[in-house]
């Protein structure tokens, strides 16, 4: 079982992404469950949300506390103390930032992958919602489901909201990073 957990802030859409995720797993034949956790809920507020993807029925009901992956949507979250908190050794961090990896990296002792998620929706949507983006990106990473089940539970979750927009930026974010370079990782978990 692959465990997922998504990190960001009020109104940028991570329940969405959990549930976009869930929902193209389902399309590509997993199990899968998608859930957030609120705190203050409220614009702007950090929210987290959680998928697990598995290739057998998923029995557990509790928060990720060890998740494969991160998708960070609001880089000032890396300055959380426990953002990366359970993450798994040799997990990997997807974040939505213009700032260069190796900076992250010397700010933060993080490694990550980084994406300008947010500038590459205001680029499609007109909007800077980085969700879409990055789980196209993360999607690429790992190559853990196929891109067309992405693309369907898109045009489904965004039937009357430019679907074609979206998909079209869920491409590009994935042309951003090294297609399959998390790969081994997802499979590793058995998803």
């Amino acid at each position: 079982m692959l465990e997922i957990r998504i990190h960001g802030r009020g109104g940028q859409g991570n329940v969405v992404a959990a549930y976009l995720l869930a929902d193209a797993a389902s399309r590509a034949r997993r199990h899968c469950q998608a859930f957030p956790a609120f705190g203050a809920e409220r614009r702007g507020a950090p929210v987290t949300a959680f998928v697990r993807i598995a290739r057998r029925p998923i029995l557990r009901r509790d928060a990720v506390k060890t998740p494969g992956f991160l998708i960070v949507q609001d880089a000032t979250l890396l300055h959380e103390p426990d953002l990366a908190a359970g993450l798994l050794p040799g997990g990997g961090i997807l974040v939505n930032t213009t700032l260069d990896a190796g900076e992250i990296r010397r700010r933060h002792g993080l490694e990550v992958v980084a994406l300008p998620a947010s500038a590459l929706a205001e680029r499609h949507l007109g909007r800077r919602l980085p969700n879409v983006a990055l789980l196209g990106a993360f999607l690429a990473l790992t190559r853990l489901l196929p891109t067309r089940a992405l693309s369907e539970a898109i045009a489904a979750r965004f039937a009357t909201k430019n679907p074609e927009q979206n998909i079209a930026l869920a491409t590009a974010a994935a042309a951003c990073v090294a297609a399959g370079a998390w790969k081994e990782k997802a499979d590793a978990a058995g998803a």
